[in-house]
């Protein structure tokens, strides 16, 4: 009676996990090489995070009780591609959907999320994208035994049948030779048969490796990999005293930064002039980048300090804290003087996508700040980092509720060009949630700045091609609503601006 061999459960998970590897670089092909990204990326995160699903339910693995909502915000941030069109928020929702399923990863293998610290968050996104792109050979090589598999039956025959494939191949190429050579319609015939276009084929080629790689290291990283436990920090100062002191220097710095700016926001533009020989404006301008970058590293800073104190005597801990928590209230000034400044930077000179999404951070630090306050200066740190990165994708989903693109024209259309007038070329090369408020506001713009946005929109919209794996609905608005009204656009301004600006 003849054996057959059975397969391991760990060896029939490696090659259901190859399986959906081979599917998802092919698929990963055929959809993702087409951009800039919109359904792709939903029907992509989609698959992948049903085919995690799929093998875990069908080898019974235990996740974590943070799975389900990661794998939903996975979703939610795939399908955010469809809806708005912008690139630097593209952007963002790219790198919140990365961190989804790293941390996705860590809790399909037991692991608590919302217990993590800041280091444990940086390991997982460290090991998971790792793991993601070299764990397909640990696949290959160790997880799946080949000694398992059965040989024979249909796999017998499988291999008998490429054998053959590859004795006959030298044969096949001397005749097939010999006939084209001898008959010119056989070789044009041979010609179109095998016609290929060599270089499509290694693109295809290494982008199938690819996704099929980053696919089956993922899957393996979830279901067969083990949490890499985070480097052990125990090292606790025999004395807080250098930390007190440091803190209390930089909140004379600080102090003395908030004595000054005060001086400034309250003396108000003569002041600067006078003093710095700077327009208000340009003062603002001159600054906010600096302070955002300032109150950004206050962050790593205070949690540095608390975590290499907490072995302090209870009096030295309380010690630090108020401390920290004068260095928060005189950071609260330096911030509220940074979106001041930018509120007149954007009186000024207009508002573009790297000035709201600075100021959407600030907004962030400031909730950062204040949760920082009400965990950690409490002796709630492990609340802290979990906390935060809630936030920060709060602030990410207000973003998409704002709507940047229409946002930026919006607020420069209706913002006095007593200084500078509408940039009616930067507002032409923002997304498709741009299309409907420029559009509308046509009426309102001067004749050359009008031309501008016409023949913009008409140079963007109006032929666009539209590929299925493409498609975004603020893009597809905006191709509709120029096309719909393209012959309007072209009587209302006939000549391009550059041959306007020509005959003037």
């Amino acid at each position: 009676m003849r054996v057959v061999p059975t397969l391991s459960a760990r060896t029939r998970l490696g090659l259901e996990i190859l399986a959906f590897g081979a599917a998802g670089g092919v698929i990963g092909d055929a959809l993702l090489r087409a951009m800039p990204w919109g359904l792709n990326v939903a029907v992509g995160t989609a698959g992948l995070v049903g085919a995690g699903a799929w093998l875990v339910r069908r080898h019974r693995i235990t996740p974590g009780p943070d799975a389900a909502w990661l794998a939903i915000t996975a979703l939610l941030l795939g399908a955010a591609f469809v809806r708005r069109d912008a690139a630097e928020l593209a952007q963002f929702d790219m790198l919140a959907l990365v961190g989804a399923l790293a941390f996705a990863a860590g809790s399909l293998q037991g692991e608590h999320i919302m217990r993590w610290s800041l280091v444990d968050y940086v390991r997982a996104g460290a090991t998971a994208s790792v793991a993601s792109i070299v764990g397909g050979l640990s696949l290959v090589g160790r997880d799946i035994d080949w000694h398992e598999l059965p040989r024979e039956g249909r796999l017998r025959h499988l291999r008998g049948v490429l054998t053959g494939i590859v004795i006959a191949a030298p044969v096949l190429i001397v005749f097939a030779a010999l006939f084209a050579s001898a008959d010119q319609v056989f070789a044009n015939v041979l010609q179109n048969l095998f016609a290929f276009d060599a270089e499509s084929i290694v693109q295809h080629t290494f982008f199938i490796l690819f996704w099929g790689a980053l696919t089956a290291g993922w899957l393996r990283w979830n279901l067969i990999g083990r949490p890499i436990a985070g480097p052990r920090l125990d090292y606790i100062p025999s004395s807080v005293t250098p930390f007190v002191v440091a803190l209390g220097l930089l909140n004379a710095l600080f102090l003395l930064f908030v004595v000054v700016q005060l001086r400034f926001l309250f003396g108000g533009a003569a002041l600067v002039e006078q003093t710095g020989g700077l327009t208000y404006a340009e003062y603002a301008r001159n600054g906010f980048f600096q302070l955002v970058t300032a109150s950004g590293l206050v962050l790593p800073v205070l949690l540095g300090v608390d975590f290499l104190a907490r072995g302090g005597t209870p009096p030295q801990i309380r010690t630090i804290r108020q401390f920290s928590g004068l260095l928060l209230v005189l950071l609260a000034v330096v911030m509220a003087s940074a979106l001041e400044r930018m509120r007149l930077y954007v009186s000024a000179f207009g508002l573009s996508a790297t000035r709201l999404y600075a100021t959407a951070f600030m907004v962030l630090l400031v909730g950062v700040f204040a949760w920082f306050a009400w965990t950690v200066l409490r002796g709630q740190r492990q609340r802290f980092v979990f906390g935060s990165l809630m936030q920060g994708l709060a602030v990410l989903a207000g973003l998409h509720l704002l709507n940047p693109d229409a946002f930026i024209v919006k607020t420069n259309l209706n913002r006095p060009a007593a200084e500078r007038p509408f940039d009616a070329k930067y507002a032409v090369t923002l997304g498709g949630d741009a299309v409907p408020s420029l559009l509308a506001a046509l009426p309102q713009l001067g004749a050359d700045t009008r031309c501008i946005v016409v023949h913009g929109l008409l140079k963007r919209w109006d032929k666009a091609e539209v590929d299925w794996r493409t498609w975004n609905w603020s893009r597809a608005r905006a191709r509709s609503l120029v096309r719909s009204q393209a012959d309007a656009l072209r009587a209302s301004c006939p000549t391009p601006p550059q041959e306007q600006r020509n005959d003037h």
